[in-house]
């Protein structure tokens, strides 16, 4: 069974929102993710999103489209982005993780074989950006068959006549896409993404993550004090790149830069509600 419900309903028990954090697989190496995944629950991610790097992300800003090709530069693979969870699973069982990224890479590896390895790694959820829901005729049932959850994405031009369209067939939660145009290149607007929370929660009791636009602990918190979860993710593989050396690797910063900055954005979550 996903980790995904579990986790959003212990997140209820507790009564707050979650934390979603992104990192990219293989970024600047894989060394330095598997250090970084290791540490993000400790951090206070509640949720982790795994990008699968793709030398196209259409949807994403410069941030997430340079760690992209930094990945690649340095090796990554769909293959490896598996086996960091893999990896990942040998000392958390608890944590789940969602997949992101574009269709191109899974139908080049095999639809179905991803599905199967992803689930047998101990992957828990799937987002494909580039993926709406009268393409996903193949994708979607093969992950249900295989025990993944099928997350969709909705946008401010999600009107009361799409929803229903994007919920049909849609589990683990929805990621509701906070801005118009790529990642991390505006801000969010708390007020706008209240207004949309009221209005999706119409249609579904399916929990909500809020991303794009989400880049400070203060951010974070207006966002958790009405969503189910906030999502972080150009912020993040920022302070990455923030801290690589010349010829961009790692250096001894960049693992506590990153783990610094979900500890601060998990404090904002956390307290959102007055907990």
């Amino acid at each position: 069974m996903s980790r995904i419900g579990p986790r959003f309903e212990a997140l209820r028990k507790e009564g707050r929102a979650g934390l979603v954090t992104y990192v990219m697989a293989g970024d600047p190496d894989a060394a330095t993710t598997a250090r970084i995944l290791a540490g993000l629950p400790a951090a206070g991610a509640d949720v982790i999103e795994l990008g699968m790097p793709f030398s196209d992300p259409m949807a994403d800003g410069p941030a997430i489209q340079a760690s992209g090709l930094r990945a690649l530069a340095g090796g990554m693979t769909l293959k490896g982005t598996l086996e960091l969870v893999r990896g990942f699973r040998k000392t958390d069982d608890a944590t789940p993780i969602v997949l992101m990224g574009y269709f191109n890479v899974l139908f080049s590896y095999g639809i179905e074989s991803f599905m199967c390895d992803a689930r047998a790694v101990g992957a828990d959820g799937l987002i494909i950006v580039d993926l709406p829901p009268e393409e996903s005729g193949e994708a979607a049932p093969q992950a249900a068959a295989h025990g993944l959850d099928f997350i969709r994405l909705a946008t401010p031009t999600s009107d009361d006549r799409r929803l229903p369209r994007i919920l049909e067939g849609a589990s683990g939660f929805l990621y509701y896409v906070s801005i118009l145009g790529i990642t991390g290149t505006r801000s969010v607007d708390d007020k706008a993404v209240r207004e949309a929370m009221a209005r999706i929660r119409r249609h579904t009791t399916m929990p909500v993550a809020v991303g794009f636009g989400i880049k400070t602990p203060e951010a974070a918190a207006a966002i958790a004090r009405d969503a189910d979860a906030a999502v972080v993710g150009s912020a993040i593989v920022q302070a990455v790149a923030d801290t690589l050396d010349a010829s961009g690797k790692a250096t001894g910063a960049t693992v506590d830069r990153v783990l610094g900055l979900v500890r601060d954005l998990a404090a904002g979550v956390r307290g959102a509600r007055g907990g």
